[in-house]
């Protein structure tokens, strides 16, 4: 059994209001609701604030839920069908991918939808193979690149066929290209992606926050692609010639830069003795723990995690595919994977519109419609 903690704060619904952490050795858990200004002391087994006592400042009715969580194996899943969409290729593989493939594994038909073909990324990985071939023609590349990632993951992938946008630099800011993805109308831009979930017809789509995960234009530009193309799927007055009109049961914001994950791992790292790469960050976050800890995201609780360790060796796999754009002794790989299994075994996902019933927090992105 995992165990994790969950921490309801009664008039602020977030973990942003300030706190102290100390060191702790050897304490047990304190259950139950917890008045302003107590100690609550969390074992090591929790995972997150793991062996620190937490102060509530006083004049703040805080309720501390200490829950132990399983870990919660996506079930068989034959029948159902999930879309996620993505700006990029790579994208699909550092957000949300152990997920795909551990519903893949379980039956489901998994597809990725890229809005772009990464024609304007930058050669991140300085020490790729086939330097050339991305100097030459590197769309190319990222379409051999993408199709490797796809079968490291076991889903499907469709291509929507938008030019990227790049990533603009300089103050001020330079236009976008000339009928790149992000200089599109948001409707003309949906067409393709419509057209695909009336064809998949997926039960559940994912895609980014309304900031796309970090404001890349052509991140942003997908969230309102997929929540306008979700919408117009759905009615039968609008693109009738794209086929019968299909109504996403499910949408989910992918969350990638959950602090709580972050905030977790770091600690998990320092406590194997490991250097952590998120120390400042980390350090700056509980010094000013009212301030977003990364600035470009968009304020939403996690409202779901789905247990996928089994499949962060398929993730990686995916990641390393994608040899232009990950380097292997990076980010990415910065926590090991027996860290990383142990003290944070799910991907995290928002749940931001449903047609079906479902309790929060959900722990399979189809609840509700098995």
């Amino acid at each position: 059994m995992q165990i994790t903690m969950i921490l309801r704060r009664a008039l602020t619904g977030r973990l942003g209001v300030p706190y102290r952490l100390a060191t702790l050795e050897g304490g047990a858990a304190s259950h139950g609701g917890v008045g302003a200004g107590c100690w609550v002391f969390i074992p090591s087994s929790l995972g997150l604030f793991a062996g620190r006592p937490i102060a509530f400042p006083a004049g703040i009715e805080e309720q501390v839920i200490v829950e132990e969580a399983r870990v919660v194996p996506v079930t068989p899943s034959e029948g159902f069908r999930l879309l996620a969409v993505h700006a990029h290729p790579d994208d699909e593989s550092s957000k949300g991918a152990a997920t795909m493939a551990a519903y893949a594994a379980a039956g489901a038909r998994v597809m990725v939808a890229s809005c772009t073909g990464g024609e304007r990324g930058d050669i991140l990985n300085a020490k790729a193979g086939e330097l050339a071939h991305a100097h030459r023609d590197l769309a190319g590349l990222r379409r051999k690149e993408m199709a490797e990632a796809a079968a490291a993951l076991g889903i499907e992938h469709r291509w929507l066929g938008f030019v990227d946008s790049g990533l603009p630099e300089g103050d001020p800011l330079p236009p976008l290209p000339h009928a790149s993805f992000a200089t599109q109308p948001v409707e003309r831009a949906a067409v393709p992606l419509v057209k695909l979930l009336r064809e998949f017809r997926p039960q559940v789509v994912t895609t980014y926050d309304e900031n796309g995960g970090y404001p890349h234009p052509d991140h942003i530009m997908t969230h309102k692609v997929t929540m306008e193309a979700v919408e117009a799927a759905a009615d039968p007055d609008r693109y009738p010639e794209l086929g019968a009109a299909w109504q996403v049961s499910k949408v989910y914001y992918d969350r990638a830069f959950s602090p709580d994950r972050f905030r977790t791992l770091h600690y998990a790292m320092q406590e194997n003795g490991i250097e952590s790469p998120y120390e400042e960050r980390i350090k700056a976050f509980e010094e000013h723990p009212d301030e977003e800890m990364f600035r470009w995201v968009k304020h939403h609780e996690t409202t779901t995690q789905i247990a996928c360790a089994d499949f962060f060796d398929a993730r990686d796999r995916a990641l390393l595919a994608h040899r232009t754009q990950i380097d292997p002794d990076g980010f990415f790989f910065a926590v090991p994977t027996d860290i990383y299994r142990k003290s944070w075994p799910w991907e995290d996902f928002v749940l931001v519109s449903s047609r079906v019933e479902t309790q929060i927090p959900e722990s399979d992105l189809f609840a509700g419609l098995r």
